[in-house]
């Protein structure tokens, strides 16, 4: 009876998302344009970036088609590490982080954040810049927003995005980024934007397109603000004991260095857990239990919230400690 009932209800709401997609879809789209900007007026953005903005914006289905992708699990972490760090990611990293020491010491000495991992992020969001995204912001989004089945988030993030170009931080036709709408060599999402971009070289614009101040100070002041603590690591990777129980692993479970140590897990040579360090840690196998594993304290936590997926925090920690080395 209560499986019935659970069935039911999963159908009834499959039913309504399919008639709002519908509902949706079967508004032409300029009559729907017609309607957002409206909206955009409300919430006071100015006329004539609204009609700027959307010159010729039409739905791209090459986004659709990115967005009903969904490659996330196609792909295991060994072969997504192999991807994101190669040796080309790690010596460009190293290099940009020795020619821009001096801005990123600045940086890192402001908000507390290690300018590694501040290029770590940079090197895996963008290539270091050289992969920012080839579409228009406003003509993704509007895509997005349009097509219905994340319609509200991507409202709200068009209406954002609409925002930045009214206070002037970048032109509409230059407002370029990912299919999703992530923007800048950081990557951020236009509500990031304005929660975390700051102008790191006091032109009074939020330049993460150009400006690598602008870029290397938002992305520290994100994780500054999501609490990057600067007396901790990220993690590192460990070496587990033979019967390692797969409940003991993920982010749930935090236990400190020396009830790890206890428990048989090393440094991957076999030495020993640096059990006086009092931070606690949970242990990350992204591939399970018979692959690599990862000692992942608060830090890592906070890679988290720029991205939601153990095989970017991962990366990132792991490209941060090459590009220091």
């Amino acid at each position: 009876m209560i499986n019935d009932f659970k069935k039911t209800s999963y159908l009834f709401i499959l039913l309504c998302f399919v008639q709002v997609t519908v509902a949706q879809a079967s508004v032409p789209f300029d009559q729907w344009l017609v309607d957002l900007k409206r909206d955009a007026l409300a919430q006071g953005i100015s006329a004539n970036i609204v009609d700027v903005a959307f010159v010729d914006v039409k739905p791209i289905p090459r986004i659709i088609e990115l967005d009903r992708k969904q490659p996330e699990g196609t792909m295991t972490y060994a072969q997504y590490y192999d991807r994101v760090i190669s040796q080309k990611r790690i010596n460009d990293g190293r290099a940009l982080y020795r020619q821009h020491k001096a801005l990123l010491d600045r940086t890192s000495a402001k908000y507390g954040v290690p300018a590694n991992v501040i290029v770590s992020l940079w090197g895996i969001e963008t290539s270091y810049g050289n992969n920012t995204g080839g579409f228009g912001v406003v003509p993704a989004l509007a895509t997005l927003a349009y097509d219905g089945r994340r319609s509200s988030f991507f409202r709200k993030e068009l209406m954002n995005a609409l925002k930045i170009l009214d206070e002037g931080h970048i032109a509409p036709a230059k407002m370029k980024g990912s299919w999703a709408g992530a923007m800048g060599q950081n990557q951020f999402m236009p509500s990031s934007f304005h929660a975390f971009a700051v102008d790191g070289n006091g032109d009074g614009k939020r330049n993460i397109w150009t400006s690598l101040p602008d870029v290397f100070a938002s992305t520290a002041n994100y994780l500054s603000k999501s609490g990057w603590n600067a007396d901790e690591r990220w993690g590192r990777e460990v070496k587990l004991p033979q019967g390692f129980q797969k409940n003991l692993t993920g982010l749930d479970t935090k236990k400190s260095l020396k009830q790890w140590a206890g428990m048989g897990v090393t440094l991957p040579d076999g030495t020993a857990l640096p059990v006086s360090v009092g931070m606690k840690a949970s242990v990350v196998v992204p591939d399970g239990v018979g692959g690599r594993a990862f000692l992942a304290y608060d830090n890592y936590r906070v890679i988290m919230k720029w991205n939601k997926s153990t095989y970017f925090a991962t990366s990132v920690g792991l490209l941060s400690d090459d590009i220091s080395r």
